[in-house]
This record gives structure tokens, C-alpha cells and sequence, in this order.
């Protein structure tokens, strides 16, 4: 658990290694963006997902050219169906550099990456847009392939059953092909009497004047 008030995104995240979780809090003053090019520059050329509600242009450029120097090896990228609608000049820029089936729109404020090749296995969940906004924030980077396959059936199943366009869908991804799971051990305990519960418990008694 870290506290990063200045430090960029390569000082805050630090070594990423086998198996760690890192939670990091900050004040805003790196973006998702450099937090990727951080995490690209240790795991080298790799699969990348991103899923953000909103986006800026400088930051699309900024994609395009880690894709076009082969540090993403793919890039796929999950939208809330509410972006065209607000931000249509950057879902053009988008089509523009990545094409259309690198997008799919779903009614969703979920932001997350997801950065694999055959050596990491990389989920990041954040409160970060992709854009700048300096603002307090936190970013959570885990290495694990069991958590990585998890987020990579949802990104495969939204891939595979969304629709290019999103014309008239308005609920939530159906996720059809992942099961709802609860994998919670169930414990017991005795039953707590009623009375009990309404006898306070003192260390010290109160003198009366």
C-alpha cells in the first residue's frame, strides 16, 4: 500500500513482480496512460485491454504510437454506450487509429486494463478516466493469472456478443457465457442469546455525585 503525492507513474507502481498486489493512492498527477507505459516498459511487448468511461485526445495519439512502436502487441478497448453521444469527435479519433472491431460499447463505468504476454499476467482497477485529471485517485495492479483469466472471459464474452454499433441496447452486458458464482465458505457460529445484547458491558464504574 503506497501514497504517491508526487511521485510519477514509474516511482509510484515501482518493481512489479510474481503474485504482488500493489494499491496506490494519489493525488492525480500521472494518468492511466503513463501508468500503462510504466507497466509496458517492464513486461515488454504485450496484449492490452482497456476498458474507461471517457477519453481524451492526446492520450488516443499517445496509444496509437505505443502500438505503432510495438510495445502493445493488440489493443482492445471497452466503452459505456453514453461516449459517442458525449465525446463524438474522440470516437472518430478512435476508429480513426484503431478500427472499429478494437471497440465495443456496453452500458458501463467499470475502468480496468488488462496487460498479458507469456511472461505477466497484469489486471489494473482504477478510478482513473483515461484522460488527465488531477484529482485524488487510486490504482490497484495485480500480477495473476488467475485474476487475468477471470477479467479476460468478461472482456471475450463482450467482445463476442456486443454489438459494433450499440443501436438500441441500453441494459447491462448479458455476460451470457460466464456463470454467476459465489465462491464464499460458509461458517458457523452459536446463536448469540437476545438478552445478552442488551447488557452493557463496563471496565470502570461511574462515581454518583
Amino acid at each position: 500500500m503506497r501514497i504517491a503525492k508526487m511521485a510519477n507513474a514509474y516511482e509510484a507502481i515501482g518493481e512489479i513482480r510474481k503474485g504482488q498486489d500493489i494499491y496506490i493512492l494519489t493525488f492525480g498527477q500521472f494518468s492511466l496512460v503513463d501508468a500503462l507505459v510504466s507497466i509496458l516498459d517492464q513486461t515488454g511487448p504485450a496484449h492490452v485491454v482497456i476498458s474507461t468511461w471517457t477519453a481524451a485526445d492526446a492520450h488516443l495519439e499517445h496509444s496509437a504510437e505505443l502500438v505503432e512502436s510495438a510495445d502493445m502487441l493488440s489493443l482492445k478497448m471497452i466503452l459505456d454506450r453514453s461516449f459517442e453521444t458525449r465525446q463524438p469527435q474522440y470516437v472518430y479519433h478512435m476508429k480513426k487509429l484503431f478500427g472499429t472491431e478494437c471497440i465495443r460499447y456496453i452500458k458501463s463505468h467499470a475502468k480496468f486494463m488488462l496487460i498479458r504476454n507469456a511472461q505477466y499476467n497484469i489486471v489494473v482497477r482504477t478510478s482513473m478516466n483515461l484522460n488527465e485529471n488531477p484529482r485524488l485517485e487510486n490504482i490497484e495492479i495485480s500480477e495473476s493469472k488467475e485474476f487475468a483469466d477471470f477479467f479476460q472471459a468478461i472482456v471475450d464474452d463482450i467482445f463476442a456478443n456486443e454489438d459494433l454499433n450499440h443501436q438500441g441496447k441500453e441494459k447491462p452486458p448479458d455476460l451470457a457465457s460466464i456463470q454467476e458464482t459465489f465462491p464464499f465458505q460458509e461458517i458457523e457460529a452459536q446463536q448469540i442469546e437476545r438478552h445478552s445484547l442488551n447488557e452493557p458491558q463496563t471496565s470502570h464504574t461511574i462515581k454518583k455525585s
